[in-house]
């Protein structure tokens, strides 16, 4: 059973009925709700504060209220723990959040009755320069900064190197993120049971421009080359440094990083064809 539930809030969007219904749902049951300081410190409720570890090593369940950049925000905290992750959505359509609002109180109570699936989720970690690593989600992309050239780029496996892209952007993605910048990219839908990653161009300045599928088994290696411009690595969406020629990421797969709720109500491919407007195949004459 249930008994202690962790929140993670978007930012700006206003999740002030969300908490009061996860509130309402514990006060009923003995069960603690916990939250992080500067989110449930700007909404009146009784929620209590603690720091990230707390929240971390407490809690039974992670809800995440917001969108997929708040999941996203909520796995790499629990990143590694078998703590499940409910993602209830606030605003447009998500693949990773499961419930809307209205849907709370039933799914609270069917985790407690053990009434449900996880699905484990993949994540890519990367070393860098100075020895320290970044976990995404979705994708770590290398980015060129208007101005200061392309993002040119070596790609070796286990060190064998394997090609060099020079491109607007090179993205590493886990099945997850194959939906987001990867998608745009031209780049393939992957199932979230796939293990392995993709690495793919962004508006290829080269003659190889196909992305590339790794098994989560194999290591890559990304080096920044002497004709490349300033770099930006973005982390899920999110600035994670700088990088310039001569540097080098290291880049491998983490199995069972986190795990999220799913109750069965949709699948990954239902999800898929609203977000993406899928329409059908087109018919032949």
């Amino acid at each position: 059973m249930v008994s202690t539930v962790g929140l993670v809030l978007h930012p700006q969007r206003d999740s002030k009925e969300a908490i009061e219904t996860i509130i309402e749902w514990a006060k009923g049951r003995d069960v603690t709700v916990l939250g992080l300081p500067d989110e449930v410190g700007r909404i009146d409720c009784s929620a209590v504060a603690v720091d990230s570890p707390t929240l971390i090593s407490r809690a039974d369940l992670l809800v995440s209220l917001g969108g997929d950049g708040t999941m996203l925000r909520t796995m790499r905290l629990i990143t590694g723990r078998p703590t499940p992750v409910l993602g209830v959505n606030l605003g447009r359509l998500g693949f990773l959040a499961e419930i809307d609002v209205e849907e709370l109180e039933p799914t609270l109570s069917a985790i407690d009755r053990h009434d449900y699936t996880v699905e484990s989720r993949m994540a890519v970690q990367v070393t860098m320069p100075d020895g320290g690593t970044v976990t995404a989600f979705n994708d770590v992309a290398l980015v060129r900064i208007p101005g200061n050239g392309l993002s040119a780029v070596a790609v070796s496996v286990y060190g064998h190197p394997f090609v060099r892209y020079a491109a607007d952007a090179l993205i590493v993605a886990t099945p997850t993120g194959s939906t987001a910048y990867n998608f745009s990219a031209g780049g393939p839908i992957v199932s979230p049971t796939v293990e392995g990653f993709l690495i793919v161009p962004a508006a290829a300045h080269s003659a190889f421009n196909r992305a590339l599928v790794l098994s989560a088994d194999e290591e890559a290696t990304l080096d920044v080359l002497p004709t490349s411009g300033q770099i930006a690595m973005e982390v899920d969406g999110a600035i994670g440094g700088h990088l310039g020629p001569g540097d080098r990421l290291t880049v491998t797969a983490v199995r069972d990083a986190a795990r999220v709720v799913r109750l069965g109500a949709t699948t990954f491919y239902e999800r898929a064809r609203r977000k993406l407007r899928v329409n059908g195949s087109a018919e032949v004459d």
